[in-house]
């Protein structure tokens, strides 16, 4: 909100919260049903009832412009500004969507209160002259002292300084404003479109077309990187008075007296208020090259939903856990969006970027892998997914990248050797790769509650099992097994590593008693019946498990908080609550920053426990609390 809100701040549909989609329901359904019902084709009202297909094509236009934003400033090339955006702005932008219900509100009416707002004919050339020339000359010229009066301290700090809180912009940003400054956007917005209808030269050409260019335009500039080049200039000089830049607005938002003007800069340049620094700023963006990072995470997409999760898809959606029990409903109206993102998703066949961070005097990345969590299981897939990782390696050595940190599936025993098959193909890589299971290892043995003397370990085994079951037995703690197949490979990965002492505290079980278990991927729900009533589940699998039980307490996959120094931290990483980061994701971090010279992948390469959970706990990375469930978001 603004620094002290004024009247009409609130928009009047906030009580609503997610139902305020629905205050379009009446507009559209009589519209649809006056189209359809109608036999006579001259009688049905086309412009009346594209309004609702027009206002879902505006929300698909903010999203593009959204993901292509933040996907290029993930890779950092011609990005204009570097402070970090975090939590709060994307909280604060989270209802950018109001301004396109108020505008089909605005839609409807109209066809209902003007004689000529209905059956609008498709094109009239002197309506779409008659627009261009009123945006110009009225228009901007009126958005420009409106702007700076927003810019005084009564209205800035009642109005506009809620827009300007974000001083890292971001598309939406555009268009987070209170109600009241909506309005009188709207009214300046409305001159050529009422105009154009009253005097009977209107058409959809300029009512769809004029808003069309509106969102663009407030898209462009808000976006934070440059991407107008210069030869647009060098072509048709007058273009420098007639069209603003993504550094022109950005300069507004960083020096708040300057660049007021809305697309058109000819009224900064006739009342001299264009930022001296615009040159300059606008030349080192268009140069600046594509960010290298130090540290790299490679992860994957989980289910086809999952890229709506991630930072560059739906804000709202990014900024909070996956919830993988549950679904969004609208996105099951998406499915034609989904079905065609999976399919460019096979067809481009290669890593991308989706998050960049800077922690100190690292630059880190995550990259994603293209493919979904079943395809891991899929024999026929695990070729293209191991040459995938490899080809991400080769190309983090390429860009000199200290550490790629390998999450989620990208890490196991039966795909990769947990990395050391990379190693062995490719033994002059510079580049460290880092399984993260001493650090996975080390946030579950201090995940044990004090006092416990016994544990049951069940699910399907990995090296971050073997890890912390071998270090609880020689703290003398006794680990149960339940299965035979299980305890013989723990047996026999003990003798492996050390002499047959540790082996007297691993023993077999059918009894269930334990109150604190460690569960990998398949523990099934029938095991889950056998607990006692308190029991403790902490995960050591990348994927947390499958509530089922009321009474039992279910701890987080191994994960940690992450310092305030982080920055640029404004999405969720998966099912993880805010600012929370796996353990395999901060092990490549502390890695990279403590400068260890030595790889740690493969199955009997585990870096010292000790040592990695102090360097970590030093870096200022925290543990969860004890009790903390990733059920408790």
């Amino acid at each position: 909100m603004a620094s002290t809100p004024g009247i009409l701040s609130e928009w009047p549909w906030k009580p609503l919260g997610k139902f305020k989609y629905l205050i379009l329901a009446p507009w559209v359904i009589r519209s649809t049903y006056m189209y359809v019902t109608k036999e006579d084709p001259r009688e049905r009202d086309l412009s009346t009832f594209l309004i609702f297909p027009f206002l879902l094509s505006r929300m698909l236009h903010n999203q593009i412009w959204i993901s292509l934003s933040r996907y290029r400033l993930a890779k950092g090339n011609n990005r204009i500004v570097d402070k970090s955006l975090e939590f709060d702005q994307v909280d604060r932008e989270r209802n950018w969507d109001d301004q396109i219900l108020f505008n089909g509100i605005l839609h409807y009416l109209v066809t209902h209160i003007l004689p000529n707002g209905t059956n609008v004919p498709t094109w009239r050339t002197e309506g779409v002259i008659m627009a261009i020339l009123l945006h110009a000359g009225v228009v901007e010229f009126l958005y420009y002292w409106l702007h700076r009066a927003l810019h005084h301290h009564y209205l800035y700090s009642r109005y506009h300084s809620h827009h300007h809180s974000s001083i890292v912009t971001e598309p939406i940003t555009s268009v987070t404003h209170p109600f009241a400054e909506h309005m009188s956007y709207f009214f300046l917005f409305g001159i050529p479109l009422l105009t154009t209808t009253v005097s009977g030269t209107g058409s959809q050409a300029v009512i769809f077309g004029y808003v069309t260019y509106i969102d663009f335009m407030n898209n462009l500039g808000h976006c934070n990187f440059e991407l107008i080049p210069k030869w647009f200039f060098y072509v048709f000089p007058p273009l420098k008075y007639l069209m603003y830049t993504p550094s022109f607005h950005s300069l507004h938002h960083t020096q708040f007296r300057t660049n007021y003007s809305l697309f058109m800069p000819i009224y900064d340049y006739i009342y001299g208020t264009v930022d001296k620094s615009l040159e300059d700023l606008y030349e080192m963006s268009l140069k600046r090259k594509e960010e290298l990072p130090n540290v790299v995470y490679l992860t994957h997409l989980t289910t086809p939903e999952s890229i709506y999760y991630m930072q560059i898809g739906f804000p709202g959606l990014a900024s909070r856990p996956h919830d993988y029990s549950s679904s969004k409903w609208y996105l099951w109206f998406m499915w034609p969006l989904t079905a065609l993102s999976s399919l460019l998703a096979g067809i481009y066949g290669r890593t991308f970027v989706v998050e960049s961070h800077r922690f100190h005097k690292l630059t880190l990345q995550t990259w994603v892998v293209p493919k979904y969590k079943k395809q891991y299981f899929l024999q026929g897939q695990k070729s293209s997914i191991t040459n995938l990782i490899e080809k991400a390696v080769l190309d983090a050595e390429e860009k000199g990248v200290k550490v790629l940190s390998l999450g989620l599936l990208n890490q196991t025993e039966e795909s990769n050797a947990y990395g050391e098959v990379y190693v062995k193909r490719h033994p002059k890589l510079k580049v460290k790769v880092v399984d993260g299971s001493s650090l996975a290892a080390a946030v579950i043995l201090n995940s044990i509650p004090k006092g416990t003397t016994q544990i049951l370990l069940t699910g399907n085994l990995t090296k971050v099992a073997y890890a912390v079951a071998f270090a609880l037995c020689q703290k003398g703690i006794q680990v149960a097994s339940p299965k035979d197949d299980e305890y013989k490979k723990l047996k026999e990965s003990f003798i492996n590593v050390s002499s047959s002492a540790e082996t007297s505290n691993l023993v077999l079980t059918k009894k269930y008693f334990q109150k604190v278990w460690l569960v990998g991927d398949g523990m099934n729900k029938e095991e889950q019946v056998k607990a006692p009533k308190g029991t403790i589940f902490i995960p050591f699998s990348q994927f947390p498990p499958q509530p089922f039980r009321k009474d039992c307490f279910y701890y987080c996959t191994p994960a940690m908080y992450t310092p305030a120094s982080l920055e640029n931290l404004h999405s969720c990483e998966n099912w993880l609550p805010r600012r929370v980061m796996s353990a395999w994701r901060i092990a490549g971090i502390v890695h990279g920053f403590e400068g260890w010279n030595e790889h740690e992948c493969g199955f009997y390469t585990t870096a010292d426990i000790h040592k990695v959970w102090q360097a970590t706990l030093r870096h200022g990375f925290q543990p969860l609390p004890i009790t903390f469930s990733c059920l408790e978001v």
